[in-house]
């Protein structure tokens, strides 16, 4: 096996740290996962007994909506930085960046160090998610690696599109344990006050991309049994984003039928308790891990028919899609899983089985590890 430097911007588990987490188990023996910001996800890693340091004393100031002035201002703290990686690549096969910050930072580390550079693309590099500068930044920085890793057609595509190197590119989805999934959970603790509803869950850290307003603003075109837990915090930055949505709720009148849940350790349990599971991202989704989570456990899913959705979802076979932003469809096909259940179930475990053959963890780690071997 390869021995390989990941790298990872931040200390947060989110999308893209738990899919590093899957595949760093693979390598826990000989591989080092560099972190530049502290936090949660170091304590996962630490847990599963994966060697992590965290390299940076502050978080890198730079945004994804951030111009040239600002990414010049960052470069004081990327190029300590990029040295200090540098350092530690020499002593591996190859600098593996698993976000866009780290895929700055390794680049360099990369051309200091004489190691090669893999990047694993988890984002769309669109103007909706990115400036023009750091998309450029980006396409710069990844056609110089021996390999870029796209979780999904969607972002294999918008790569290519903002003039990445297609010959670089391999798609991999995202892989699963199956395990957590197929095991019988206990009911989960917080929801008692919506025993006999339907019960609508929402995944996802709070964040206005993610469309959480859009179901708030579906409920009110619902039956007064529907209800919503949303799962997630603002982890960017994004509390006034949290506001709008406690603003809406006091708006439509949701009180008695909206629980924010925050971040929780439970959430297979919490999707098995849910009558529907609904993603509502208004810009195009990379992946959208929690519609495969959501399918997995065997829970009717609703996904925003944009990005890698339409990958993952065949409409009325494996579950529904509807358009991006667009509070009255999602209402209707809320209300038609939930006056039609008998179908929805039959969908919805057609989509399990289907996910339980498509994402396997196994098969990623497999093809990850091909894709190293023949082009490192």
């Amino acid at each position: 096996m390869k021995r390989l430097l990941f790298l990872d911007q931040t200390g947060k588990s989110g999308g893209a740290e738990l899919c590093l987490l899957d595949i760093a188990r693979a390598y826990r023996d000989s591989c080092l996962v560099g972190l530049f910001e502290d936090g949660d996800f170091r304590e996962r890693l630490e847990q599963e007994q994966i060697p992590v340091q965290v390299l940076a004393k502050k978080s890198i100031a730079v945004r994804k909506s951030s111009g040239a002035i600002a990414g010049f201002l960052g470069l004081g703290q990327l190029i300590p930085l990029a040295m200090r990686v540098a350092t530690l690549g020499r002593s591996y096969d190859a600098i593996y960046a698993n976000t866009q910050k780290a895929l700055v930072v390794g680049a360099i580390a990369s051309a200091l160090s004489n190691r090669p550079l893999v990047y694993h693309l988890h984002d769309i590099l669109s103007p909706e998610h990115f400036s023009k500068t750091n998309r450029r930044l980006a396409i710069l920085m990844a056609n110089r690696s021996k390999l870029v890793i796209a979780n999904s057609q969607a972002s294999r595509t918008a790569f290519i599109e903002a003039g990445g190197n297609p010959d670089l590119v391999e798609v991999v989805y995202n892989g699963f344990a199956l395990e957590p999934y197929q095991t019988d959970v206990r009911s989960p603790i917080g929801l008692e006050e919506l025993e006999g509803r339907f019960v609508v869950g929402h995944f996802s850290r709070l964040s206005p991309w993610k469309g959480q307003h859009v179901l708030l603003e579906a409920l009110q075109y619902c039956d007064e049994s529907v209800s919503a837990i949303f799962v997630g915090d603002a982890l960017f930055g994004e509390q006034d984003y949290v506001q709008q949505l406690q603003n809406q709720v006091q708006q439509f009148q949701l009180h008695d039928r909206v629980k924010f849940l925050g971040f929780r350790n439970d959430v297979t349990a919490l999707m098995k308790s849910c009558d529907v599971i609904a993603h509502t991202s208004i810009a195009a989704e990379p992946f959208g891990r929690v519609i495969v989570e959501a399918m997995l456990c065997g829970i009717p899913t609703i996904a925003t028919k944009a990005g890698a959705a339409i990958e993952l979802i065949d409409p009325g076979v494996t579950g529904w899609l509807t358009p991006p932003g667009n509070a009255k469809e999602l209402a209707n096909t809320i209300e038609y899983c939930r006056q039609h259940s008998t179908e929805a179930a039959r969908i919805a475990a057609a989509a399990q089985l289907q996910a339980s053959q498509k994402f396997r963890l196994t098969e990623t780690n497999a093809q990850i590890q091909q894709h190293l071997q023949a082009r490192l």
